[in-house]
């Protein structure tokens, strides 16, 4: 009886300690704020980035969040995640932003309002009483400060983005500016107007300012106002004069984002090597743009048809990149997983023309990879074998500081600052690959982001990049294993726990009964 009393007095203890601790740690939640996060890549929480962008708001800036009462029960978790990003956001600002959750219920005034701003009603397919019913709601958020808004119109139920949207959306509306952004539209380039690459042009919209840039054959200037220039795939000659109006406005400061094919596929994957002579003009930067293609024992799966019959198989020309293949000290690359670079040729650097220091190499091939330099036959069904040693090969680099100045006559400047990047492929932005591949698109974002702005938004759309896949260079005994541990791993864990849980109390049943 003596001991039964003891344990009784001891249990009633130990619960008034634990409601103390309790009490304790609420009061101090209160007092500083902090959240954990344990996944890799913090998805779960803001970043420092933005953290910073909230902290050093000098005017209040307004978050309308507007979910509709009615939304069916599969995304209303959607709506706390929401909330919970939107309180950290409110949480780190010092009460400059304000967030405001509407339900813009039936109101017409309401809806036209809404409407108008750029946020549209959504359709929701509803199973009540064994029917299915369509029902109308909204899931948008309007981020406004003075006079300037900006609108994200349908939340996504991947909420991955999310972040990057917001910060996003708060730089626009607090900063007078960001960048502008030019594409060259002629010589054959990749453009709206040739079709191709019109996802990558929205999701630029959504940041910069973007304005076609067409060089005539005299090589007028590009406009003062252009920041950044993107040349996509060209496969036609440029002119000298056009030639001259990109180093100038490299000298002048601009940044140059070249995507280059140094063999182009044509109709039936006929092959030959790019027209174009814009490599005479990095040459003079001591870039150099083999006109081959590489390829890779890594590759991506690729779909062919002969005849009436479909067949799907790894081709070696869409070098496949993961992690290894990235450089992890440079932003713009270092989160990336995998991308697909279909027909990609490689690049070299002469560094008896520039500093080695100054180059960057961002994406590089497997070990496995080989070049192809003359007789194009990219037919899938070849048994294409490695010619020579397999190595890896550079896919992009990087040029940060002095280059030589191309056109040197009529300047006093025989070098030049300047921020270029170089790819050696131009189709994995077009929209067949970006379905295939979505990481390209946050590869190619990310590109123009590390020459258009400070690198802080990079980090925000990289760090939820999630294609993760196995390396394949493990055994097919290995693949397995890790498959079925993934698969049933945490199952075996907790039925493991289980028995353990259940021996400790049956051995303390067991010393208490003597």
């Amino acid at each position: 009886m003596p001991n039964k009393k003891i344990k009784k007095t001891d249990l009633s203890i130990t619960i008034i300690l634990i409601i103390g601790i309790i009490a304790v740690v609420n009061f101090f939640s209160y007092q500083v704020f902090h959240r954990f996060d344990l996944t890799q890549n913090k998805v779960y929480s803001i970043s420092k980035v933005s953290k910073k962008a909230v902290e050093e708001l000098d005017d209040t800036v307004n978050i309308k969040a507007y979910f509709s009462d009615n939304l069916p029960s599969q995304v209303l978790a959607l709506k706390q995640e929401v909330a919970d990003i939107l309180d950290e956001y409110a949480a780190f600002s010092k009460g400059r932003i304000r967030v405001e959750f509407i339900s813009p219920g039936t109101d017409e005034d309401t809806q036209r309002e809404l409407y108008m701003a750029g946020i549209p009603q959504l359709t929701f397919q509803v199973y009540e009483k064994d029917q299915m019913q369509l029902v109308n709601g909204y899931m948008g958020i309007l981020v406004g400060h003075g006079d300037k808004t900006e609108v994200i119109p349908a939340v996504k139920s991947d909420t991955s983005d999310l972040e990057y949207q917001l910060t996003t959306a708060i730089k626009k509306v607090t900063v007078d500016e960001i960048a502008t952004i030019g594409i060259l539209s002629g010589n054959e380039t990749l453009s709206l107007e040739r079709g191709g690459m019109s996802t990558a042009y929205q999701e630029l919209q959504s940041l910069y300012t973007v304005l076609p840039v067409e060089l005539d054959e005299d090589g007028a200037l590009i406009p003062e106002s252009i920041d950044t220039l993107i040349i996509a795939g060209p496969k036609k000659e440029f002119s000298e004069n056009q030639l001259k109006a990109i180093n100038s406005f490299l000298a002048r400061g601009g940044s140059v984002l070249l995507l280059i094919d140094g063999v182009t596929i044509g109709q039936g994957l006929v092959a030959s090597k790019n027209a174009s002579n814009i490599d005479t003009l990095f040459a003079k930067y001591g870039i150099k743009l083999n006109k081959d293609l590489v390829a890779d024992q890594r590759s991506g799966v690729a779909s062919f048809t002969q005849g009436f019959m479909t067949f799907s198989s790894n081709y070696p020309f869409w070098p496949k990149v993961v992690s290894e293949g990235f450089n992890k000290d440079n932003s713009a690359v270092a989160n990336l997983e995998s991308v697909l670079l279909p027909w990609a040729s490689s690049i070299e650097t002469e560094s008896g023309k520039i500093d080695p220091e100054q180059v960057t190499q961002l994406i590089f091939s497997s070990g496995k990879s080989w070049r192809v330099q003359d007789n194009f036959n990219v037919t899938p069904n070849i048994g294409l074998k490695p010619a020579g040693e397999p190595r890896s090969y550079d896919l992009a680099v990087s040029i940060t500081g002095t280059i030589p100045n191309a056109y040197p006559e009529g300047s006093d400047n025989e070098n030049i600052r300047a921020r270029l990047i170089v790819v050696g492929d131009s189709d994995f932005i077009t929209d067949n690959f970006l379905q295939q591949s979505p990481d390209n698109l946050t590869l190619f974002q990310n590109l123009v982001d590390s020459l258009s702005l400070d690198e802080d938004l990079i980090n925000i759309r990289s760090k939820s990049v999630s294609s993760r896949p196995i390396k394949e260079d493990l055994s097919d005994g290995t693949r397995a294993t890790l498959r079925y541990l993934n698969v049933f791993g945490l199952t075996l864990i907790v039925i493991l726990f289980g028995l353990l849980r259940y021996y400790m109390r049956k051995r303390s049943r067991f010393i208490d009964e003597l």
